[in-house]
């Protein structure tokens, strides 16, 4: 009798334990199928940049990959098998093909139907134009940990070839202070060779561009001439603040809000060309993003001081009357992060009829703030002119004139595409390839 009630004991608990799982994985299943559809629905299937890819003949769908992404939402399990959920928030953090006990995912660049230019790199960084070094972000590496150690490596190998003999070369130049530039500096200064790094705007890079308080890093990194940074997640500013330190701290030098403009050979180096002045160097370093430089609207008064193409600190704009520019995901949370502020009064203005472009959740959190009067919307309209003290739209083809005190233009940019190719840099498009 008492063997019985063991055996029904026993049984229970395993039908308990498999109806558990059953549930469990139902649920899951259903989750990622309606985050799949809201991805569809809004047209948001295209990856934007390195993304996992998997082999259906090889996955068993464990789920490992899944629970190790650091974004979220992006990937999940349907019926068994990995399916890419929310293919234009993923940044190609890589963690998924780590986890995959079967190795299943391999990480790629572009898709089927999009490609992505990428700068032919070779393994010690440099380009088919012997002496032009490429590190970070414009190489497809989007991620804070790797661009620090590409741009670490890059000068190891620049500097492996000796120092100039010439006071008036500089051993490197190099083109941007995100974190692929700032740890080629740093590593420049450390093998102390002589060295120039500018930007056209100003430390940080691409992180500048985020929102306040977004998770930026998510892994340890080895920044040189200061150590393991070993803090796991990291938001903007945090990240922006170390920099800072890091750059008081060792005395490197950047130069701010200078802009690259050309890159010639001449007389067995190249001249360098910014919007400040010309430089002789053995070797240039790229290490400016693909963000490449904002897209301007073309339009009087637009050199005003009053219109800028970001939005580093929305509490600056508070009681203000602002316009925000754009219908991509960057203007609508632009405009939503400015109309929280005390006393804002915020328009935005987007050429198209609708918000077509941007993430489900965006779209619903504008049209709330819309309907509860925190933002006004112009679709099908236009920026004419920008004076002191107005802004005048074309909307729907009638002239509107109405107060403003600055304009925040954030309309994409110009891709470093056409000026890679004009320096003879080798660009392959990729779809859906390493």
């Amino acid at each position: 009798m008492i063997d019985q009630a063991v055996y029904v004991a026993v049984v229970l608990i395993v039908v308990g334990v498999v109806a558990t799982y059953v549930w469990k994985y139902r649920a899951a299943t259903r989750r990622a199928e309606h985050i799949l559809r809201k991805s569809v629905a809004a047209g948001l299937t295209e990856p934007v940049t390195l993304h996992p890819e998997v082999d259906p003949n090889i996955c068993i769908g464990t789920g490992a990959c899944v629970k190790v992404c650091p974004e979220g939402d992006i990937i999940g399990i349907i019926h068994g098998r990995f399916s890419l959920l929310a293919p234009n928030k993923c940044i190609g953090h890589g963690a998924c093909m780590t986890a995959c006990p079967v190795n299943a995912i391999t990480l790629v660049f572009g898709s089927a139907k999009r490609g992505v230019d990428i700068p032919h790199v070779r393994d010690n960084f440099e380009t088919n134009v012997d002496g032009i070094f490429i590190a970070g972000e414009l190489g497809g590496m989007g991620l804070i940990r790797n661009a620090v150690t590409q741009g670490r490596q890059a000068v190891d190998h620049i500097a492996a070839r000796g120092k100039s003999t010439d006071p008036s070369v500089y051993d490197v130049v190099i083109a941007g202070a995100g974190p692929a530039g700032l740890s080629a500096t740093l590593q420049a200064e450390k093998h102390k060779l002589r060295y120039l790094t500018i930007d056209q705007e100003d430390i940080g890079g691409t992180v500048l561009t985020y929102p306040r308080q977004k998770i930026v890093m998510t892994h340890p990194m080895n920044i040189p001439l200061y150590g393991e940074f070993s803090q796991r997640e990291v938001c903007k500013e945090e990240l922006l603040g170390l920099w800072q330190e890091i750059i008081a701290r060792t005395g490197i030098s950047v130069q701010k809000e200078e802009r690259l403009d050309n890159v010639a050979r001449l007389d067995g180096h190249f001249e360098v060309t910014t919007s400040k002045g010309r430089y002789a160097t053995r070797h240039v370093l790229l290490a400016i993003g693909r963000r490449g430089t904002p897209r301007k609207l073309q339009v009087p008064g637009e050199n005003s001081s009053k219109v800028t193409y970001r939005l580093l600190d929305p509490e600056q704009y508070r009681e203000k009357r602002l316009l925000v520019v754009g219908g991509g995901d960057s203007a609508v949370e632009a405009a939503l992060a400015l109309a929280v502020e005390p006393g804002t009064k915020v328009t935005l203005s987007y050429r198209q009829n609708a918000l077509s472009r941007v993430k489900e959740e965006n779209r619903e959190r504008f049209a709330r703030a819309q309907k509860d009067g925190a933002v006004d919307a112009l679709f099908e309209s236009e920026v004419e002119r920008i004076d002191g003290a107005t802004v005048t739209i074309r909307h729907r083809g009638r002239a509107l004139e109405t107060p403003n005190d600055y304009v925040i233009v954030l309309i994409g940019g110009e891709l470093p595409t056409p000026f890679l190719k004009k320096l003879g840099i080798d660009i392959e498009t990729k779809f859906g390839k390493r």
